[in-house]
């Protein structure tokens, strides 16, 4: 969604008057060949959304934000919303555009404007439909894709739950403040094994070391990227993000939203079983 999208009126008149606008539209993507239109889509977007949220007297918007934009740590601490963070420690284009619109979200906020912020993890489930980098770490294991995996750790959430939350943010968030929506925190081996287990298919064994990973991800964006034009499946971004563990404590979202953390295998099965019935796991 871009700021383009956010002008006709017939736009602002579905807005007229509502009690809340969920702002869940986002280039979520971890290579793209013009980072600009990125930028345009998640930081310009939801300076348009908010502004026309309040010239139409909407009462509260939820702007989701990501965990992208926590400040997480090489050794894997577990961190939280008030772990020290800043635009310099966003690596690639997706975590500075998502740092930044959550930023025009609390400067709204601070303005007067009624906005609260929910940072999902790493949702999972059905109807995927592009699918996602986070979809696609299912589909590559189903492709037979994940000949090794290397040392790095997510926080997988039930995309279900993860909309369960937005509305309880809605009903009892405070205005100006974030909320991680997580799950289970997971190193990238275990939920391979997870997938295993759901599938029938053999897990990886083969740990690949940050320098090979590193060189993949180079080649991969070179030659797939840059040379074909089309998305890398590996990236040198994502490697790079791979570094840090991104581990999380909901903590504050169950005191607060009443969020409650659920086994995130249920969710895993439910986006196996749909993308397999859905024509995902061809050959590529």
């Amino acid at each position: 969604m871009t700021g383009d999208l956010l002008q006709p009126e017939s736009y602002k008149k579905a807005l007229a008057g509502r009690e809340a606008v969920f702002h869940v539209a986002a280039d979520y993507r971890l290579w793209i060949p013009d980072p600009d239109r990125m930028y345009r889509a998640n930081v310009d977007g939801t300076r348009s959304l908010l502004r026309i949220a309040r010239e139409q007297g909407v009462r509260r918007v939820v702007h989701t934000s990501s965990v992208a934009t926590m400040g997480f740590k090489a050794d894997g601490e577990v961190v939280d919303e008030n772990t020290p963070v800043s635009l310099e420690s966003m690596i690639g284009h997706y975590k500075r555009s998502k740092f930044l619109s959550e930023q025009v979200a609390f400067e709204a906020a601070k303005d007067g404007q009624d906005v609260v912020v929910v940072n999902p993890t790493t949702p999972v489930g059905e109807r995927d439909i592009k699918p996602t980098p986070s979809g696609r770490i299912i589909v590559d294991f189903l492709k037979k894709k994940f000949p090794a995996y290397v040392d790095t750790g997510l926080n997988l959430v039930d995309a279900t739950e993860c909309a369960r939350g937005h509305v309880a943010a809605f009903e009892k968030g405070r205005s100006g403040e974030r909320y991680i929506l997580g799950g289970e925190n997971l190193s990238l081996k275990q939920i391979l094994d997870q997938l295993g287990k759901l599938t029938g298919l053999p897990s990886p064994t083969i740990k690949l070391p940050y320098f090979f990973a590193l060189a993949t991800g180079v080649v991969d964006e070179l030659v797939t990227g840059r040379l074909l034009g089309r998305e890398p499946r590996a990236t040198i971004d994502a490697v790079r993000m791979g570094k840090k563990k991104m581990w999380v404590s909901s903590a504050k979202a169950e005191r607060e939203l009443g969020w409650k953390i659920i086994p995130v295998n249920e969710a895993l099965g439910r986006a196996v079983q749909w993308f397999q019935a859905n024509g995902y796991c061809g050959a590529s």
